[in-house]
């Protein structure tokens, strides 16, 4: 029996094809258009900011890397190239997932770390650090992306047959460590500290906000600007997990159970619905940050001419991965308030 072969219809087949050139395409427009904002504003980025870069590059990493070739076996109704490159998209699928997951738990980390000190403009992330986590979440998503290659855990053809991941059906005695190891250490754990860190936001905010009622209306307007990236936060990290929830469900199943019970075409939605991921953060920006929109727009304008699509360096145009609220007590700052409120409502991951 071919295990590289489509268990799928050739209708399935193409219409599988079909959506993931439609999230591939959206995937490295959306994430490159993050990265041409991150670097138009890059001298004025600060050091957590880099994270959300980090966040943008691994998403943009997965559509390049992987969707082509998914896109030409779904089309070719069989897996395309065989071992090699099962073993290929496997790790790079495993590699990917890792770090975006890592990638959002530190940005809820220092998102809490912001919050603590709500009032106080002095940086407390240095670049230093923030180039150290990057590191090591690209490192640590590269371990246990060659764990299967070196013999703990195992890659191997998704029950469809059009797409290559970690075999669970395969791991249910040699590999159960790993697969424990594995959603312990890179599911649940990072959910509960992305939960608990945001949970904690909500709660510091809240009893700011109380405390303040009595002050001067700066800090209540502070409090109403990281609400609003707040909101943004957890729905990329809803978004994120929300998608690959379905899909570690499915695989826990046929590993207690049996993967043959579960037909194909129910295996493939949970599979699509994962890669889906890489579309949600561009499209968050583009609905929730009222400055991202502004400058796409202008950079569609550059068939027009140059000036159409120039983005403005000033000081009003904040950078649209803004984790801290430099909101200056004086009457030009708060006369300007609304437009840095404005500018900052897209926060980091």
């Amino acid at each position: 029996m071919d295990i590289y072969a489509s268990t799928l219809s050739p209708a399935v087949d193409i219409g599988a094809g079909c959506y993931l050139l439609v999230v591939a395409v959206l995937s490295i427009i959306g994430n490159l258009l993050v990265l041409i904002m991150a670097f138009k504003k890059s001298s004025r980025m600060k050091p957590p900011e880099l994270l959300s870069v980090n966040l943008a590059v691994t998403d943009l990493g997965a559509a390049v890397t992987m969707y082509p070739l998914a896109v030409a076996s779904a089309w070719s109704h069989h897996w395309l190239g065989g071992d090699v490159t099962c073993l290929y998209y496997g790790l790079a699928g495993f590699f990917f997932g890792v770090a975006s997951i890592m990638n959002l738990t530190i940005l809820a980390v220092v998102r809490f770390v912001v919050s603590l000190n709500l009032q106080s403009p002095s940086e407390k992330i240095s670049w230093k650090k923030v180039k150290m986590l990057c590191i090591c979440i690209w490192l640590y998503a590269l371990v246990w992306a060659l764990f299967p290659v070196l013999g703990w855990g195992r890659y191997g053809p998704e029950p469809f047959g059009l797409s290559c991941s970690l075999a669970w059906g395969e791991m249910k005695h040699e590999g159960f460590s790993f697969v424990i190891s594995m959603f312990s250490l890179n599911l649940v754990m990072p959910s509960v500290i992305i939960i608990c860190c945001y949970f904690g936001i909500t709660i510091k905010l809240y009893f700011t906000y109380k405390n303040s009622m009595n002050n001067s209306s700066r800090i209540p307007n502070i409090i109403k600007l990281h609400r609003r990236l707040l909101v943004i936060a957890v729905l990329i990290s809803v978004g994120f997990i929300g998608c690959w929830a379905p899909y570690g469900l499915i695989s826990l199943w046929s590993i207690f159970r049996d993967s043959e019970t579960i037909p194909p075409e129910v295996s493939l939605l949970p599979c699509m619905f994962a890669k889906s991921s890489t579309v949600y953060n561009p499209l968050i920006y583009y609905i929730f940050s009222q400055s991202f929109k502004r400058e796409v727009k202008q950079l569609q304008g550059m068939c027009s001419g140059f000036n159409a699509c120039r983005v403005s360096n000033s000081i009003n145009d904040n950078s649209i991965y803004m984790v801290t609220a430099d909101i200056k007590p004086t009457i030009a700052a708060r006369s300007t308030l609304q437009e840095i409120m404005e500018s900052k409502t897209v926060t980091l991951g």
